[in-house]
Parts: C-alpha cells; structure tokens; sequence
C-alpha cells in the first residue's frame, strides 16, 4: 500500500503511486554539470519536495506536471525540510489500477455546497449596482469556481479551495458586520466574493492543481484584472461609473493585499476595506496553520516552517 506524503519520516524507503504536481529540469553546479529533475511529488495528504538526480534525455521528456508515477525513494532531510531522493521512477500503466482522482486533496466542504451559499449571499445583496455587479463578476467563473484553487501554493491550494476560502470568509463577515454595525454589510460581502474572482483565469489548473499562471496572470494579475471586471460590467450594465459603489467595489479589490510589495496598488481607506484585508488574512493564515497540521504527520511534534507566516514552524502542543 502506498505510504502517504504526510506519513514520511527521515530514512524511510518506499515504493508508492503518486501524482507529480510540479517538475523542472535542472542542472547541478558540478564542473561538468549533469541533469537531474526537481519534482514536487503530491497525493491527498500533500506534497514534498523530490530529487532524481542524473536524469536521462529521456527522463526529462518522459515526465510532466499532472503525471501519475510510480517512484522508488528515500526519503532525507535538507535544509530542515523532508525531501525524497528518487531511486527509480516511471510513469503509471492501466495495470496499475490508479486514477489522477485518486491523488487530488479537496476542501473539506464540497462544491455542491459552497456554490449555493455564495449565491445566497448575492441575493442577500439590498444595494441594487453591487448587486448587479457581484451577479456579472461571479458569472464569468461560475463554472470553473467548483475546482479552482485560491493559490498555487501559498493556501488554499487544492480542488475547490477557492469557493471554500470565500464562503469561510463570509462567515467571518457576518460575524464582523453584526459585532461593528458602522460597516457596510454589502461591502463587505460583495469585497469577499470579488476580492480573489478573477483567479479561475489568472491561474491555469487541472484538479485544483495549479500548472502554470496564464498569459492575463502573469502580465495583469488577479487583482487589476478583478478591477476591470467591475468597470466592465459598470459599462455593460449601463450604471454610472462615476458612483461611490463602483469607486468603493473598486478600492476594495486594489486594497485587499494592502501594501504594494503584496500586490496591492493602494492601501486600505475605507472601513470596509480595513475589515476585508484582515478577513481575508486571517482565513488564509489559521487555513495555512490547519492545512501544515493536517499534512504533517501526528508523530512529529513540529511541522516544516510555514513561508505566508514568516518561516516559521507551528508546534503541536498538547494538553
């Protein structure tokens, strides 16, 4: 039986099936330098890091990201980090018996059932422009909104993390809406669903694994993108640009990440805006905390160090 990513403790040896979620042909310093491959293996309980040094012209062409594969590894310690050393490794054969679904870590909470809470959370909407807006954005990624991921790494990073990450937003909106009444409550739902929309185009992913960012990713990025879609359905929905709503839906998106070095072209100055940067970066921080913990094995004390809360390590404390 294949022995889960999360399971893997320093020195194991094993064979197994899994799913390869990222791969890049590299070549070491050495004075002659040699191929080898830098993999990140991953099955439903996460993924790791792998080698497979001195890779063939072959090997390179053979393997790419969303392979499945059977590996033969080691598995060791760099850098305070587990990491898989590949012994041998070749792609899966309808012998195997394996399916890529069999590989593919979700959110908890399925599509099914999250489309229908922020859909109901639209139609909660009293200010007739949001709505009509939020209804447009939320339009443009409906259908790929059931598997997107919310990132490629960073959180929420897996077959319907996204819809998962807006409707944990949501709650805590809710909460925040009725414990400090000054803010507005369409604002600050109308921000959770459109803050992260645009990701769907700005990431190119199969089964909640993102493979590359796309043309629009890279050069625009969710952000600006999410912005244009609000000026966009302001035109097609013949309503005036010049509003405060659509200027409020706006600062919204472009403030979300707060500072520059973080994506954001302005920083939060509305109330709303203060609450929906915050929103969003304690839901994805606490899901980094719950995700490390789910995907460290229950033997190790420690997990790897997170990088979205600075590098450092959560403890499992137990009392």
């Amino acid at each position: 039986m294949t022995k889960l990513i999360k399971d893997f403790c320093d020195g194991d040896e094993f064979v197994g099936f899994y799913i390869i979620k990222e791969i890049e042909a590299k070549q070491t310093n050495s004075s002659i330098p040699k191929d080898y491959l830098d993999i990140v293996l991953a099955d439903s309980s996460g993924h790791i890091s792998a080698k497979y040094w001195e890779a063939s012209k072959l090997d390179i062409e053979t393997f790419f990201p969303m392979c499945l594969v059977k590996v033969q590894g080691v598995v060791q310690v760099y850098r305070e980090k587990l990491q898989v050393k590949v012994i041998r490794i070749r792609k899966t054969t309808e012998q195997d018996g394996v399916s890529v679904t069999d590989f593919i870590r979700a959110a908890p909470v399925g599509a099914d059932e999250l489309i229908p809470i922020i859909e109901n959370a639209i139609n909660s909407l009293t200010h007739n422009d949001i709505k009509s807006i939020v209804t447009f954005c939320f339009e443009k990624v409906k259908e790929t909104l059931h598997s997107a991921p919310a990132a490629k790494s960073h959180h929420h990073a897996y077959y319907g993390g996204l819809a998962y990450h807006i409707v944990r937003m949501l709650e805590l909106g809710e909460f925040i809406s009725q414990q400090r009444p000054f803010l507005n409550s369409d604002l600050i739902k109308a921000g959770i669903i459109l803050h992260d929309i645009a990701k769907p185009v700005e990431m190119i992913s199969e089964y909640g694994m993102v493979i590359d960012y796309s043309n629009q990713g890279k050069l625009i990025g969710h952000i600006s993108m999410a912005a244009n879609w609000i000026t966009e359905a302001t035109i097609k929905l013949g309503l005036d640009l010049e509003s405060n709503a659509i200027m409020a839906l706006q600062h919204l998106i472009l403030s979300h990440h707060n500072l520059g070095e973080w994506g954001s072209p302005v920083q939060p100055q509305l109330p709303e805006a203060v609450a929906l940067h915050y929103i969003d970066a304690m839901d994805a921080k606490l899901q980094m905390v719950e995700d490390m913990l789910q995907t460290t094995a229950e033997s190790e004390e420690w997990t790897p160090v997170i990088r979205g809360l600075e590098n450092k390590a959560i403890y499992r404390l137990k009392i």
